[in-house]
């Protein structure tokens, strides 16, 4: 398990190193000149000169680059352009409420899910199959943009229960805060729980085909017994593959919905840290994102090895 522990670990790491060189390239790609951005149109040749030593943005590309990777192994993102402040602080003032709203999106979706999938998959051929198949086809269609636009039209100006948007903060309290963000919850989760409901459906059907599954139901075993006991452990391997791209999904579709509901996320951090060419702050919270995908990716191949003795030594 060391020497499987070990190798995951190497190649997640690589990937952050590679990850970053992508997000700094792609970084340099974005036009505009962040010190015509902040003197304005109107200012000399000379002033935006000076601006740019003072930024570093005279300086070669493959040197900024070594610079900010150095940085990184120190824990330093760099100063942000518009806010002046240190990044790493800026993207630890924000990490909280996106975490919070990934990782409830993704529970909600998990809870949902894997009952339905797997009692829609018991009840295979008959008319609740097709039934839950079709809504969870249309479901996985919607946009969940569009979704929270229309739980915002429903909940908040219609019934006036919840609030349409913004974040009182969690220092206002569990309650308030998990309040603002009922409704950003429901709009990720319930379009990934459609998403994962088809693929629980189809690993649980793979496993109860299987020859142990009916070997296991011919010696007499009750189908709780039968589903609960052997097929679904053995399609965790399956069902936390689903989990980790439901955590990697809704991280990222938080960006968008953090927009609709005015949320002061990292995703509305960094979409504003683009229109502003804040490029130090756009590569620590590209990057975060970047990682912390990778990181899901190490956790899922652990858990391979865990769940399945024959894959640490594939």
């Amino acid at each position: 398990m060391a020497a499987f522990f070990v190798k995951r670990l190497l190649t997640a790491l690589v990937s952050i190193v590679l990850a970053s060189a992508v997000v700094f390239a792609a970084v340099l790609a974005i036009p505009g000149d962040p010190a015509a951005i902040i003197l304005g149109v109107t200012a000399s040749p000379d002033a935006l000169s000076a601006l740019r030593t003072q930024l570093g943005l005279d300086v070669p590309a493959p040197q900024r680059y070594l610079q900010w990777l150095a940085g990184l192994v120190r824990g330093d993102l760099g100063t942000s352009l518009q806010y002046e402040r240190a990044v790493r602080a800026l993207v630890a003032d924000r990490v909280p409420l996106s975490v919070a709203l990934a990782v409830g999106a993704a529970l909600l979706a998990t809870l949902l899910a894997v009952p339905v999938g797997v009692f829609t998959a018991l009840r295979r051929g008959t008319l609740l199959d097709p039934l839950v198949v079709l809504a969870s086809q249309v479901g996985a269609a919607v946009p969940s943009f569009w979704l929270g636009l229309l739980l915002i039209l429903v909940f908040s100006v219609e019934l006036r229960l919840l609030p349409a948007g913004g974040f009182p903060g969690w220092e206002a309290g569990a309650l308030a805060a998990w309040r603002a963000l009922l409704l950003p919850v429901l709009a990720l989760g319930l379009g990934q729980a459609a998403v994962m409901v088809r693929m629980t459906r189809a690993a649980l059907l793979d496993v109860l085909g299987q020859d142990y599954v009916r070997t296991a139901r011919a010696k007499g075993l009750g189908a709780t017994s039968v589903v609960w006991k052997h097929a679904l452990r053995n399609a965790m391997v399956t069902l936390v593959t689903i989990l980790g791209l439901s955590l990697t999904n809704v991280f990222i579709g938080s960006i968008i919905i953090e927009q609709v509901f005015a949320l002061p996320g990292l995703g509305r951090l960094a979409l504003s840290a683009i229109g502003n060419r804040d490029f130090p702050l756009v590569q620590g919270v590209v990057l975060l994102y970047a990682s912390t995908i990778v990181l899901l990716s190490f956790l899922v191949d652990l858990s391979y090895g865990w769940l399945d003795p024959r894959i640490r030594y594939a």
